[in-house]
């Protein structure tokens, strides 16, 4: 996994951005609001670093966001005290990056869930509706003639995406399923409120859900506690979320900003980063739905198979899904 993303960094069209020697990095990491250690997003980078950290002996210094005033500052902080590479976590950096990137054009920076075109920035971003289409599909399998539910974070495209993937998947197996979706709020709160996101679960239930999907970072914690507390499924984001409740963990759309990260701060020691974007899905490695001990027990034998068809056929182009994020439309609901 980690040498598939590797290789999908160098290859990218990309201006190369100045060498550093490994000696010379001094890595830093931007968390975004839902802190570092939300067990979704944030802390899937986070283990990226500390894998990293633990390979090579280099400390990475560490900001969290607690509003959006400190984005920009915190860029511009790591700059000026000569961190190098500095990686920012979520679309929200952008505009920061943008200004901060251009004041400091000798420092390369990285950027996870947005593109910043600037020749010193790597800009790294995952085809989001491919791993939630196969969430989709099993959450439709262990659900015959029920429904099923999504929970969405901050109501912006990038989540739509998600849930458009999701029900893409739910009617590949039952066109007639019918999947709630509710957005938590249009504020970056939304990512930081777990009763909220255990309320809209709750509802979700009470009208038939049999499973609920959460893309809403911490928030989403209190969305896979309601389906455990009422003996539904959760399906997880991000990170592996599948041993949070066992046994009610159908499975998590796992997306690797931890290899991402570890493949941004291996290439500046090596000397080797490069500007330019890595667009990464399930050919290059990027997003996945997990099986492990956690979910063994759930996921039957032919729901693996055809969750692993659709995957090839995916890659191969034979199955289309589509981009939200294309024309802010989904074909179906």
């Amino acid at each position: 996994m980690h040498k598939l993303l590797t290789a999908a960094l160098l290859a990218t069209t990309v201006i190369a951005g100045a060498a550093h020697a490994a000696d010379a990095i001094k890595p830093a990491i931007l968390f975004d609001m839902g802190g570092k250690f939300d067990k979704s997003f944030n802390e899937g980078v986070y283990n990226g670093g500390q894998v990293f950290s633990k390979e090579t002996g280099i400390k990475i210094q560490e900001f969290e966001v607690q509003n959006e005033g400190q984005r920009e500052q915190g860029l511009r902080n790591f700059a000026k005290k000569g961190n190098n590479p500095v990686l920012a976590i979520g679309f929200a950096q952008a505009d920061g990056l943008t200004v901060v990137a251009k004041e400091f054009p000798k420092t390369n920076f990285g950027i996870i869930d947005m593109v910043v075109d600037l020749p010193n920035v790597h800009s790294f971003v995952f085809k989001e509706h491919e791993g939630s289409y196969l969430a989709g599909m099993l959450a439709a399998l262990a659900s015959p003639g029920m429904k099923v539910g999504f929970v969405g974070g901050m109501d912006i495209p990038l989540i739509r995406r998600f849930g458009c993937g999701y029900v893409q998947g739910v009617k590949a197996v039952d066109p007639k399923m019918e999947v709630f979706q509710n957005m938590t709020g249009s504020t970056p709160s939304a990512w930081n409120d777990p009763v909220r996101g255990g309320e809209l679960a709750k509802s979700q239930i009470e009208r038939g859900a049999n499973v609920v999907y959460a893309a809403a970072g911490a928030t989403g914690l209190g969305v896979l506690q309601a389906a455990n507390d009422a003996g539904k499924f959760g399906i997880g984001v991000d990170s592996d979320q599948n041993y949070l409740h066992p046994g009610h963990m159908l499975t998590s759309m796992v997306k690797r900003v931890d290899v991402a990260t570890q493949t941004l701060f291996t290439a500046a020691k090596d000397g080797k980063f490069t500007a330019g974007i890595s667009d990464l899905g399930l050919k290059e490695g990027g997003v996945d739905v997990a099986f492990d001990q956690y979910n063994e027990k759930l996921i039957k034998p032919e729901w693996k198979a055809k969750v692993e068809a659709a995957k090839q056929d995916i890659i191969s182009g034979k199955i289309q899904v589509h981009d939200y994020m294309s024309d802010n439309k989904c074909p179906v609901s």
